[in-house]
């Protein structure tokens, strides 16, 4: 027997997931990641008996809800289901498929539209923290064709403009959160930084890369991974997320010199695969880093300083092109002290139906 689940899959930015009701997934979170596994078709490296792409960017689940919080509008969860583990994650956000939650709330009815544009403001639950969508609704619906392009992605959609309004801290509990902006582990210089996304910043150089290379070859890099990996094995206590060993958190940064105009140029690993563009959060971080000084992504680093008291807007450059993030940070008594991020995503609906696991997936014992 198979059972039927209502959902929508959507593209939200980068990346690619399934769209879910709170209501419609089992209350039970073990039961509920087993309902994940078996939509997805984890674990398997093709994923072949589910709807997975076969790459952690297409294996990504949003769990949406009425807001548990008064600021809110509506809660949202992420959850990362692992490709070739039976493991499913809530260690982080996702600020790629946070373009589709607003889309998504409006069209099944938890937010109402007001206008032309429709901002929703988005409890993350994943770290307790808001980030308000602004949703192009002319006529009362949602627009999902526009004119705005981002790298990764072909041709063009609506807007979808996000604002991160406390996102700093939220997953280690610091913006810095070794209390210093450089520390040395695995015998490299490194900058541990949590602006939305966990992420450790690396000098490329250190480990002989320049920054131009593909993610299959960084990936085809069995000593990279494995410097790599043991350097994010001994920060992850050092960051207060504890033992990382199974977790999708710090992600990890090679960064270089621009190539092609940027603020800098970057290689992700999120965390054993290498990200073909970045992730939203990941370059808020990043770009955080760079207006930092001191830090690893602020010696490599070439731009222009932001004029006081303006909105510094760097261009994060990636392997397919490059993420423009808008950050007005100010220097306090206590450190850097980040007003406002903000940045710019599309999202696409893709299928509205239902999808069919196993009965088994979803037992009795749930």
């Amino acid at each position: 027997m198979l059972r039927a689940i209502p959902c929508t899959l959507m593209r939200g930015g980068t990346s690619k997931g399934l769209y879910f009701h709170a209501r419609d997934l089992p209350a039970d979170l073990a039961c509920r990641d087993r309902v994940l596994r078996a939509a997805m078709g984890s674990p398997d490296p093709r994923q072949i008996d589910g709807v997975g792409g076969a790459h952690p960017l297409t294996s990504k689940v949003a769990v949406i809800g009425p807001a548990t919080r008064p600021d809110a509008d509506v809660d949202y969860l992420f959850l990362q289901v692992v490709v070739d583990q039976p493991e499913v994650s809530d260690s982080q956000n996702c600020g790629n498929i946070l373009a589709g939650v607003g889309p998504w709330a409006i069209e099944n009815g938890l937010v109402q539209p007001t206008g032309p544009v429709t901002s929703v403001r988005i409890h993350m639950v994943n770290t307790a923290s808001i980030a308000v969508a602004h949703v192009q609704t002319p006529g009362g619906r949602v627009e999902y064709e526009g004119d705005a392009r981002i790298d990764g992605v072909p041709g063009t959609a609506a807007a979808v403009p996000l604002d991160f309004l406390d996102v700093a801290g939220s997953s280690c509990g610091a913006l810095f959160p070794t209390g210093r902006v450089e520390d040395r582990a695995g015998g490299v210089v490194v900058t541990c930084i949590d602006h939305g996304m966990p992420v450790v910043i690396l000098d490329a150089a250190d480990f002989g890369k320049t920054g131009a290379e593909t993610p299959a070859e960084l990936e085809a890099d069995g000593e990279l991974r494995r410097r790599v990996e043991a350097i994010r094995l001994e920060l992850g206590p050092r960051m207060n997320l504890g033992d990382v060993a199974k977790k999708t958190v710090p992600k990890m940064t090679l960064a270089s010199p621009p190539r092609a105009g940027g603020a800098l140029c970057t290689r992700t690993f999120i965390p054993h695969r290498v990200h073909e563009a970045i992730g939203v959060l990941g370059a808020v971080s990043v770009a955080t880093a760079v207006a930092a000084s001191g830090s690893v992504a602020a010696r490599i680093a070439q731009r222009a300083p932001a004029a006081h008291g303006s909105v510094d807007r760097m261009d994060i450059e990636h392997p397919s092109g490059f993420f423009t993030v808008e950050i007005d940070v100010v220097a306090g008594n206590e450190g850097l002290v980040v007003r406002r991020a903000a940045l710019l995503r599309t999202a696409r609906k893709l299928m509205h139906g239902e999808i069919y696991v196993p009965s088994r997936a979803w037992s009795s014992a749930c």
